[in-house]
């Protein structure tokens, strides 16, 4: 346990920041998802648009700093790839 006033501070800090990320984060896993399942279901319009929006929100959480940005570029390209080799 800490024991200095700041690194208490600290600790309350960093707790509701965690929780606070924590619910964006859920959300991008959910769109990420929802994106693989439009694009496994194999309707090509669907899956742009859900792409769409899973990428739109790893941008967000990137430069809000949620997560790192190369894991949100990681992970758009993956959906890109996915997504094109549909369109093919």
């Amino acid at each position: 346990m800490a024991n200095h006033k700041s690194a208490i501070k600290r600790i309350r800090q960093n707790e509701k920041r965690r929780l606070h990320n924590r619910t964006y984060r859920n959300r991008a896993r959910t769109l990420v998802k929802k994106a693989r399942a439009a694009i496994e279901s194999g309707d090509v319009e669907e899956a742009r648009v859900a792409t769409k929006a899973a990428v739109r929100d790893l941008d967000k959480l990137a430069s809000r700093g949620v997560v790192h940005k190369r894991n949100a570029a990681r992970r758009k390209s993956r959906l890109m790839r996915q997504l094109a080799q549909l369109e093919k």
